[in-house]
């Protein structure tokens, strides 16, 4: 703080007066003194104050100005009547002006306002860690011409950088961070040599501009250059933006550089020579780009360097044969690049290695004659994925601090040396797929390594016997272990017992032997086991039932509790048969048992119902026989479910398309028959998920269900039956034939709604020539019924144009499915084009009350509504006949189009937000009777040819479920959409419509689906990632990558507010949808300066 103001008192004469004075005034004059001093120190008191509050006014001012702009969860004690040299965060000079403004991590949302420029004694501002949004202002930079630090890192400013304002001959800036923000183009050439006039002058140490969606070739031959006669720079990070080109010369210039960042950007080209210049270097770090070119045996000249990661390159050639000189290097990192040749031998001596990564090279040879053992500090080696050859180096075995090793995907031979004992920290091993021998002892040896957590021994050891307990003699080994991988080894034998006394093991994999016998029951003892792999094995016997009493996938919270262990080195899963996904965290891995490809029979337990933490399960290509278990719906959470090539019988249980998460799905080749379930995730399955099941019928599988196949038992039917069937069906002809003749007579006028009695006609119709349409139509049924509506051509429309239009239902008419049915294509012969939805599912709805229902719907007739013309009941089958969106749903191009969401750019989305707002809230506050939709997605959002919004599918739930009352048996809505109060109460409210708008936003924003099974368990509902990453104050980082750096950070990110206001996981705290479309209005205006008091 400040120095407070010397008050000049005045001090007592001390002299002695010679004359003499009365007795009284003795007493007098002291007790004057007294009065006096008093009165003085009184008034003293009382002008400090005045004194105290006297900061500079200009200050002041554009302190407030700033703080109206500025909004905080908790408020700054920025009170006008306090000097504002007492404020928070705020400190000021001798002469009252402020020189401080620090408020990092303090919840500031809003913007910079241009009043800050006046603070001109600021020497120090640290706003990082904010919400702070916006584009800076024009003059922000001339505050360089006195600040010493700028901070504004980890915030969501946006736009491009303003140029520099030079209006002092200052040049005091030390420190400048702007990383992590959302700012993009070039960096300002007037910047840029303000900057480099800084380093020359000996001031400017380090400079941030990482994390942001910068353009252009890094500056580094400006910052850096031979004229400068000091050279002040020690920190220069530009990783993780959009700079491209080459690495320009100059960086040999900064001759007190220490750390050079780059990573994450789209350079190319080779390292600039000079770089080796710079001898003060610790740390090169340029991962993620596109360079290339050789290492170069210069770079042993940097010999400060202790940090080198160049991984994920293109770089070639070897390793510079001098590479020991870099005596002091902890971190090697060159993985992932084409660099060939060996292991130079100096590389043994740079003996302060922590990790040393070269996995995924072109490197070669063996290692038997390195030196290891002077690699005393070696935590994580990793040589995965080259070409060596020989055995494991001895030496290896003397590195006692190692922790992880990976030798994966190389030639090493010979067995596992016990000296491997001599690394008891060691907590993750990899040796897969090489030539090792000898399981037995490699097994016996290494439950001597008391941390290991993670043992990859997959494809080694080749037709070798599995051990059994006769072969092990640690009865205690392996207590920490985790993940064991023994596939693709050819093993013979059994299941080991040994595996029962593994009470920590999570992840098995003994897939692609020749493991035969059954499986044993007792894996269900294993308590924190959650991935089972056994495919493609000599397994036979049934599934054993007490395999669906594993704990950890019985019970979530069990599930929960399992240890989350962040491996060491990066774990690739399964020997061959799946996906060679990498894994960082056991957690990523699925919950899952694989048994696919091996000899088991019998029928699968219903009990399997019980593994509801399950997300995949392989049973295919066994002898499995009797019915699909409908208890298998009750795995809410599976991913993945493979039956095919058994000998399965019976029908698919309809149940089975209640589960939600299901993206893959095969009963290939079985003995299946009855109809394939619709809706839900089934009808985006394929053909080849049925195939080779002839008594299958459906759609999807090209044959049509007859009436009695629908039933599980199958038809018999005698020759008595069908002499009664073909007596029945010529009386009901005779009579229907009759009855259409009367009523031809009578009228031959369609119902128009709200038309006189006497003018209303029935069609007769005959269609015999359509296939799979009766010729003789019910005269009721088949009525096709058009309302008035404003923007309808048609007029007239009978159902026989209906079946022409969309070719009796074709499936190549189909451009829609979803949970009512299908929606077809009809073109009618003037070429106007309509959308048919053929209602599917149980018709809960009385005809008279579906009619009813289907006229009230007609009334909501909205620009953001498509327009429902008209509806006939055909045989029983629903029609509804709706306006036809030329540019489809919002889900297909969000989700389905290749190319669709670089077509859709930001405003073109805000628009369509707009739109849909705008037509909910007609159906929510002004449309008779109101609507609730029940069931707003991005698919039920369809797009005319100007991709102008118009919400679709409302109020069909009420025509399929029962009329009487909004509370159903079923859950209402799409997977990702469903409000969470949905779950406990299943009414549909008008707040529960918000909240799956608000899902709609957030695909917008992100591009992402509500639930994506592809994404890792943390990131698969969007609704929980987008708050997670809020929390974590990385909203910035949610956005559409086509979206980015495209000059509308700032309104996108106040539709991000609005969406996760939609959302709210309290019904009560979220808007009205009024307040949506208003605020979705303001967003699209230009952004104006707010004023908050």
């Amino acid at each position: 703080m400040r120095a407070p103001t010397p008050i000049d008192r005045p001090t007592p004469s001390t002299s002695t007066s010679t004359t003499s004075t009365p007795p009284s005034s003795i007493y007098m004059i002291p007790k004057l003194m007294v009065f006096v001093t008093l009165l003085f120190l009184l008034l003293s008191g009382l002008l400090l104050p005045v004194q105290a509050a006297s900061c500079n006014q200009l200050d002041r001012d554009s302190l407030l100005a700033f703080s109206r702009n500025i909004s905080t969860p908790s408020p700054l004690n920025w009170s006008a009547s306090v000097d504002c040299c007492l404020w928070e965060g705020i400190k000021c000079d001798e002469n009252f002006r402020v020189i401080h403004l620090l408020l990092p991590s303090r919840g500031l949302a809003g913007f910079i306002f241009p009043s800050l420029i006046n603070l001109t004694a600021l020497s120090l501002l640290d706003l990082s860690q904010n919400r702070l949004s916006g584009n800076l202002p024009d003059q922000f930079f001339s505050l360089l011409n006195h600040l010493q630090i700028l901070d504004l890192s980890y915030n969501r400013l946006s736009g491009e950088l303003p140029p520099f304002v030079a209006n002092t001959s200052g040049n005091t800036i030390r420190e400048l961070d702007l990383s992590s923000n959302l700012f993009h183009g070039k960096l300002p050439l007037s910047l840029l040599q303000h900057l480099a006039d800084a380093i020359a002058a000996g001031s400017l140490t380090s400079f941030n501009v990482s994390n942001n969606s910068f353009t252009g070739q890094i500056p580094t031959s400006l910052l850096c250059n031979n004229h400068s006669s000091s050279s002040s720079l020690r920190f220069l990070d530009y990783s993780s933006n959009d700079f491209s080109g080459m690495i320009q010369p100059g960086l040999g210039a900064c001759s007190k550089l220490e750390k050079f960042r780059a990573g994450s950007n789209s350079l190319s080209g080779p390292l600039p020579g000079d770089i080796f210049d710079a001898v003060s270097l610790k740390e090169i770090s340029l991962p993620l780009n596109k360079l290339g070119g050789t290492l170069g045996e210069s770079i042993v000249n940097l010999v400060n360097l202790t940090v080198l990661e160049l991984y994920s390159n293109n770089f070639t050639g070897p390793i510079p044969s001098d590479i020991g000189k870099l005596s002091k290097l902890e971190r090697l990192l060159l993985h992932a690049n084409k660099i060939n040749g060996t292991l130079p031998p100096s590389l043994m001596d740079c003996v302060n290695l922590v990790m040393l990564d070269v996995r995924l090279n072109l490197l070669e040879g063996s290692l038997s004659a390195l030196n290891f053992s002077g690699l005393l500090r070696l935590s994580a080696l990793d040589l995965g994925n080259n070409s060596f050859t020989g055995i494991i180096p001895p030496t290896m075995y003397a590195c006692k601090s190692l922790k992880a090793v990976r030798l994966a995907s190389n030639y090493f031979e010979g067995q596992i040396s016990p000296d491997i004992l001599g690394l008891q920290s060691l907590a993750f091993l990899s040796i897969s797929t090489n030539n090792l021998s000898n399981v037995t002892g490699a097994l016996r040896l290494l439950m001597g390594l008391k941390n290991l957590s993670t043992l990859m021994l997959s494809q080694n050891f080749f037709n070798e016997m599995m051990p059994d307990d006769v072969n092990i003699t640690n009865p205690d080994g392996f207590q920490k272990i985790q993940v064991l991988g023994l596939g693709g080894c050819n093993f013979t034998g059994q299941v080991p017992h040994w595996l029962y006394n593994l009470k920590k093991l999570e992840v098995l994999d003994l897939s692609y032997n020749q493991i035969s016998g059954s499986i044993p029951p007792w894996l269900h003892t294993l308590p924190e086991l959650f991935y089972v792999d056994l495919s493609f094995n000599l397994l036979t016997g049934m599934f054993p039932a007490e395999l669906t009493t594993l704990p950890a996938l019985t019970s979530q919270q069990t599930y929960d509790k399992v240890e989350r262990t962040y491996l060491e080195l990066p774990v690739f899963a399964n020997a061959n048969n799946v996906s060679q996904m990498q894994y960082n965290q056991i957690s990523n891995l699925p919950p899952a048992i694989y048994l696919g490809n091996n000899s088991l029979n019998g029928s699968i337990p219903v009990e399997i119902g019980k593994l509801r933490v399950l997300h995949q399960l392989d049973l295919s290509n066994n002898k499995f026989s009797g019915n699909i278990p409908a208890e298998i719906s009750n795995l809410i959470n599976l991913e993945k479910l493979y039956l095919s090539g058994n000998q399965l019988s019976g029908e698919i249980p309809v149940s089975l398309k209640s589960l939600h998460f299901l993206s893959a799905f095969s009963v290939a080749y079985n003995n299946l028959e009855g109809p394939v379930p619709t809706g839900g995730q089934f009808d985006t399955f394929s053909f080849s998920s049925f195939e080779g099941n002839p008594q299958l019928c459906g759609s999807v599988v090209r044959r049509s269900c007859l009436p009695q196949q629908s039933t599980t038992a199958r038809s018999h039917s005698s020759s008595k039956k069908l002499i009664i069937g073909f007596a029945i069906a010529a009386s009901f002809g005779l009579v229907s034939f009759v009855s259409v003749l009367i009523v031809w007579v009578i009228s031959k006028r369609r119902i128009n709604p709200g038309g006189e009695p006497d003018k209303i006609e029935v069609e007769s119709i005959s269609i015999s020539s359509y296939s799979g349409v009766h010729p003789e139509v019910d005269k009721e049924a088949s009525q096709v019924v058009l309302f008035p509506n404003k923007t309808s051509e048609i007029k007239d429309l009978t159902i026989v144009e209906i079946l022409k239009a969309t070719e009796n239902f074709s499936q190549a008419n189909i451009i829609g499915c979803g949970g009512f049915g299908l929606v077809y294509k009809a073109t009618l012969p003037n070429g106007t084009a309509l959308a048919i939805k053929k209602l599917s599912g149980e018709l809960g709805l009385m005809e008279r009350e579906f009619k009813a229902e289907v006229e009230a719907l007609s009334t909501a007739q909205h620009e953001n509504v498509v327009a429902l013309q008209g509806y006939c009941v055909h045989e029983g089958v629903r029609l509804l006949i709706y306006t036809y969106m030329e540019n489809g749903s919002l889900d297909y191009w969000l989700h389905e189009k290749a190319d669709g969401p670089s077509q859709i750019d930001w405003p073109t989305r805000l628009k369509i937000a707009q739109g849909a707002s705008c037509g909910l809230a007609y159906m929510h506050q002004i449309c008779e009777p109101h609507i609730v939709h029940r069931d707003i997605k991005s698919s039920n959002i369809l797009l005319n040819e100007k991709f102008e919004a118009h919400v679709a599918d409302f109020g069909l739930a009420r025509l399929i479920l029962p009329y009487h009352t909004h509370v159903t048996t079923e859950l209402v809505g799409t997977l990702g959409y469903i409000p969470p109060e949905y779950g406990q109460a299943w009414v549909a409210t008008l707040r529960g419509d918000v909240y799956s708008f608000g899902v709609v936003m957030l695909e917008l924003l992100t591009g992402r689906r509500p639930v994506d099974v592809s994404k890792p368990k943390m990131s698969r509902e969007l609704v929980a990632w987008v708050q997670q990453m809020r929390s974590e104050g990385k909203q910035d980082q949610v956005f559409d990558p086509f979206l980015r750096g495209k000059g509308f950070e700032e309104e996108m990110l106040k539709a991000l507010d609005v969406a996760c206001m939609c959302v709210s996981h309290n019904p009560f705290k979220r808007p009205c949808i009024p307040e949506v479309v208003e605020w979705l209005r303001n967003v699209g205006l230009s952004n104006h300066h707010m004023n908050k008091d």
